[in-house]
């Protein structure tokens, strides 16, 4: 038998843009773009020397450096200015890295300190929160899983001190051929046991020795609220989450997968629940080793924290 699946491939998956044809620009997302609330991301690159400004007039803000340094001027609505250098890392492969929380209302204007590929994750906000500057030594970084579903989680607001409206944010590195974001998991209601946060996943996949890295995403629904993804993602591809399971983010062996994570809504609180298909798969971590390839981490704070990416 035959089993045809339509996809919303389409609607749900945004294909990165070719920065050197575009001024820099890799992807763009706002609200109105994804037909969703709060969340959004911008990713660009700047040259050494290069600035870029934006306003937070609806926004707060997060200045990650994905490839590379930068300096960070935040100008706030109450008159104070922070002024901070972004170390930034050779990759995102390479661990966490120095970041700035900007509130609403503030002008963030981002210098590239030798050329720089930079992500600027937003979400709507109501508050004026301080200015955070936050390095890379004190980024919680987090080992979960085991076996085939190994992955370091870097997270910069997502259970940490930084004060923020709605913007939730992490990131996870995954080596070739395991599986994250598994078992699947949904956070699109507002529960005893789950909270409705909207959901980006912007991608970079490792080059191989022939050429650019793939791999694969999955989001589907319930009978209630479907939707069907499943995408070859290629760097700087975005995946957009409304509703529904999201996982695995499978890497294909031999292409080490990072995937920043954006996620916003009414509560800044952090509840999902697995598909109970699969929760299972959980418990047989149990007797697995945690893949040795992943980064040391005993140099950051890991309090014991359970989620799901």
């Amino acid at each position: 038998m035959t089993r045809t699946v339509q996809t919303d491939n389409a609607r749900y998956v945004v294909r990165a843009a070719d920065p050197a044809l575009t001024g820099g620009l890799v992807t763009s997302i706002t609200p109105e773009i994804a037909g969703w609330r709060y969340s959004g991301i911008e990713v660009r690159e700047l040259a050494d020397g290069e600035s870029r400004a934006w306003t937070l007039d609806r926004d707060e803000a997060v200045v990650l450096p994905l490839r590379g340094s930068c300096g960070v001027h935040v100008a706030t609505s109450r008159g104070e200015v922070v002024e901070a250098t972004l170390a930034g890392r050779s990759s995102v492969f390479s661990g966490p890295t120095d970041f700035v929380y900007a509130p609403l209302g503030s002008v963030v204007t981002v210098t590239g300190v030798g050329p720089v590929r930079l992500a600027l994750g937003t979400a709507r906000a109501d508050r004026t929160l301080p200015v955070r500057v936050v390095r890379a030594s004190d980024v919680r970084v987090e080992l979960r899983g085991a076996g085939s579903c190994s992955r370091q989680v870097n997270n910069y607001t997502l259970g940490t001190d930084v004060e923020v409206d709605h913007l939730l944010m992490c990131e996870v590195v995954t080596p070739g051929g395991n599986w994250s974001s598994y078992p699947p998991h949904k956070h699109d209601e507002d529960t005893a046991d789950e909270r409705e946060l909207e959901e980006i996943y912007y991608f970079e996949v490792a080059d191989g020795p022939t050429g650019p890295g793939r791999a694969y995403h999955r989001t589907y629904g319930t009978p209630r609220r479907p939707i069907e993804v499943l995408a070859e993602v290629c760097a700087g591809d975005v995946a957009l989450v409304p509703h529904g399971y999201h996982g695995p983010c499978m890497a294909a062996p031999g292409f080490d997968l990072y995937y920043l994570n954006v996620m916003a809504g009414r509560s800044a609180e952090w509840l999902m629940v697995d598909d109970p298909a699969f929760g299972w798969v959980r418990a047989a971590w149990a007797g697995q080793v945690v893949d040795e390839r992943l980064t040391d981490v005993t140099s950051h704070p890991q309090p014991a924290q359970e989620n799901r990416h």
